[in-house]
């Protein structure tokens, strides 16, 4: 019978599904094709026509998590308001983590169940490029909202402040994933915003 590509984009789905649960259990090195194609209920040669290679199908998994940061980085700044800029920006960031599923999971494989082996390099270099590119953005929420606060007088470096304020998401996010009872955050997601906000305002 002759596979429709609605057959084909299910069968890739279901491969991308079954990933997901071995890579958030068994870790990168811990899975393989074969476990795969079992958890997905089919053989290898369907994983093979949609991924090159187990790196190839890791890579689709993380850009369940990067692509919506990445979209985020290269949204335009409100740098007329840096305050509201810089609570929507965690606002939406926490609410991905909160209400999407393929969001959470792949950044919870990517923080909490990845071994950082050579064959990462690529991965790596992207998660690089984003991490300062992120760090990048906070700095000119920062700047900018010293500038039109009229002072001329920071103890606090704008890179110092904008590092923290990455280094408090991604801090929180990794805690919360590896152990989500620590805090209801959909419960004090506004006080953790409100925490941002602090750093952004950090003299």
């Amino acid at each position: 019978m002759r596979r429709t590509k609605e057959d084909a984009a299910k069968t890739r789905q279901s491969v991308i599904d079954a990933a997901l649960r071995l890579f958030s259990t068994r870790g990168y090195s811990g899975t393989t094709f074969r476990a795969i194609a079992e958890e997905a209920g089919c053989s290898r040669g369907p994983i093979y026509w949609h991924f090159a290679n187990k790196q190839e199908l890791f890579e689709e998994i993380l850009a369940y998590s990067q692509r919506p940061l990445e979209a985020l980085v290269v949204s335009d700044l409100d740098l007329n308001d840096p305050i509201a800029t810089a609570r929507s920006f965690a606002d939406e960031w926490l609410g991905l983590l909160i209400s999407d599923h393929y969001f959470r999971q792949s950044f919870e494989i990517f923080l909490n169940k990845t071994e950082f082996t050579e064959d990462m390099a690529s991965t790596i270099e992207r998660e690089r490029a984003l991490t300062q590119s992120l760090v990048a953005n906070f700095k000119k929420l920062v700047v900018a909202y010293r500038e039109g606060s009229g002072s001329t007088t920071f103890a606090t470096p704008a890179d110092v402040a904008a590092v923290s304020m990455y280094a408090y998401l991604m801090g929180l996010t990794q805690s919360w994933l590896f152990n989500p009872d620590i805090l209801d955050l959909a419960t004090h997601k506004a006080s953790v915003v409100a925490r941002l906000e602090e750093m952004l305002k950090a003299v």
